[in-house]
């Protein structure tokens, strides 16, 4: 089957979604095709919020300021500088579509503003402790019901489909798996195909991320010809949720942030031997914090206690929190949360500009899938979403900039070479062999010998997956698989290159700091 829209985009968190909205306003025909339902994404996760300067009290440059420092050098100040500054648009273009923040008591209706680590400020906007939902929820309320925008659930994306007129390669389309009935649809762009498809937090054995996310932008785009940027920098969240019975469920940086104390399992706090900012120092230093306590006392995981805030405080602010948490026998008033940190944010992507371009005309990248400089080494908490809206709202007027009539190239998927596969649990073995060896060895502290076993690995896998993806048909388990193997060897490729120790990025081999910080950049003759 072939489908014909102005714009495909890929992905249904908040880029993708804020980007097909936008689209459909300014009367383009949108597909907005999505791996399982429409808020099944990271954003619809997220717990802590978004950093906008909103408040006279803080200012772009305190702000910017905090994102330079987290992201260790690495950070493209341009960036950061436009996406802080264009901040309160994005927040007010949310409150618009009906966004019902969290407001103060007094001053009355003022909207409540909460601290995350490596904040100098109070400038966390968030709906309690389920930002993400909230606003997801809301923006789709608007895509749903938009005549323009057709919604395609359950497609697995395959592979971009690419033109070349000469030296230039144009993105005109996608091939997609439905997942329903098993067949390989052909989705045609005549304006562009937008990657909105997330990071890659599944190629850990251990993540807060849904299973979506597996890396299928990052990967489509490096095969289709794409430079990748800073891969081997993976945010390792401190905190999540330890406890058999609960999948990837985030305890959020606003639990520290509103002042709850990091301690060993026996209750002695341990963040003073490591940064003087305490629970409130940025992400990759409170993981390493917590990675290196767990390993020097042999303990499981450690505690996050907030109950000396009491009941009523925690109701109010944390109670998705608290009623998680309290499902699975654990009262957050009472007693302390066991957390570990996970796998959580995948800082690099494919290199784009901050308007979504990508070295592929008509091919777009926004949100984690994309790097455009605003994180660096390190991101800084409750960045992420702004990302998704400042540059998903340039990525549209770039659009529309280049608007015209453009003559759509592709062949339909040919799939009259393979057979249907005959032992599928191979790939179960493969996913979760790859994930394992990703923990052990390309985790929070890495060494060169265990990238090196990490790479070895990952090329026996390869091997296996491609001769699996040559000779059957696809499923959607297969081409997930496809896409984390390539991922991770990008990321191992990208940690081999780095011979430091920068942000999350922790060499036991190389832990001093280069004087000049340099981008990692793959391209395919790397």
């Amino acid at each position: 089957m072939r489908h014909q829209f102005d714009a495909v985009v890929l992905g249904s968190g908040l880029a993708g979604l804020s980007v097909a909205l936008r689209l459909a306003n300014h009367g383009k025909k949108v597909a907005l095709v999505t791996k399982k339902q429409l808020a099944e994404c990271n954003s619809f996760y997220a717990q802590g919020g978004i950093a906008a300067v909103i408040n006279d009290d803080d200012s772009f440059d305190s702000h910017v300021k905090d994102t330079l420092i987290a992201g260790a050098g690495l950070c493209n100040e341009e960036a950061v500088r436009y996406i802080v500054e264009h901040a309160p648009d994005a927040i007010n273009w949310l409150i618009e579509l009906g966004v019902d923040f969290t407001r103060e008591k007094t001053p009355v209706n003022h909207i409540h503003l909460t601290r995350e680590g490596g904040h100098s400020a109070r400038r966390v906007l968030h709906v309690a402790d389920a930002t993400g939902a909230a606003v997801i929820s809301t923006v789709i309320q608007h895509v749903v019901k938009h005549p323009n925008v057709s919604i395609f659930e359950n497609y697995v994306a395959v592979d971009l489909i690419v033109s070349k007129v000469g030296e230039l390669k144009r993105c005109v389309g996608v091939y997609a798996l439905n997942t329903v009935n098993g067949q390989v649809e052909t989705f045609n762009s005549v304006s562009g195909v937008i990657l909105a498809t997330g990071g890659a937090g599944k190629s850990y054995l251990y993540t807060t991320n849904p299973d979506v996310a597996t890396g299928d932008g990052i990967a489509m785009a490096y095969r289709a010809g794409c430079r990748v940027a800073n891969m081997e920098f993976i945010q390792f969240h401190p905190t999540c949720l330890y406890h058999p019975q609960a999948k990837s469920f985030l305890i959020s940086e606003a639990v520290r942030g509103e002042g709850g104390v990091l301690t060993l399992p026996n209750g002695v706090r341990f963040m003073k031997f490591h940064d003087e900012r305490l629970e409130l120092a940025p992400r990759d230093i409170v993981a390493r914090a917590i990675d290196y306590e767990m390993k020097k006392s042999g303990v499981d995981h450690v505690c996050l206690d907030i109950s000396h805030k009491g009941e009523g405080f925690i109701l109010e602010h944390f109670p998705m929190i608290h009623a998680k948490c309290k499902s699975l026998g654990i009262d957050i008033s009472k007693e302390p949360i066991p957390v570990v940190p996970a796998a959580h944010y995948t800082c690099g992507g494919v290199i784009a500009d901050l308007y979504g371009e990508t070295d592929i005309s008509g091919l777009y990248a926004v949100g984690e899938c994309a790097h455009t400089g605003l994180h660096g080494a390190n991101r800084l908490a409750s960045n992420s979403l702004l990302e998704c809206l400042v540059v998903g709202k340039g990525l549209v007027e770039k659009i529309l900039d280049h608007d015209g009539t453009r003559i759509v190239i592709s062949k339909d998927w040919d799939e009259s070479q393979v057979t249907n596969a005959d032992e599928e649990i191979v790939i179960a073995h493969n996913w979760d062999e790859l994930r394992r060896l990703m923990w052990d060895y390309v985790g929070i502290v890495r060494t060169t010998k265990r990238l090196e076993r990490a790479i070895h690995r990952i090329n026996l896998l390869k091997e296996e997956i491609h001769e699996y993806y040559s000779n059957f048909r696809i499923s959607a388990d297969l081409v997930e698989l496809r896409n984390l193997v390539l991922v991770a060897e990008l990321v191992v490729k990208s940690a081999f290159k780095r011979k430091e120790s920068r942000g999350l990025h922790y060499s036991l081999d190389y832990p001093a700091i280069n004087s000049v910080a340099m981008d990692t950049i793959i391209g395919h003759n790397d």
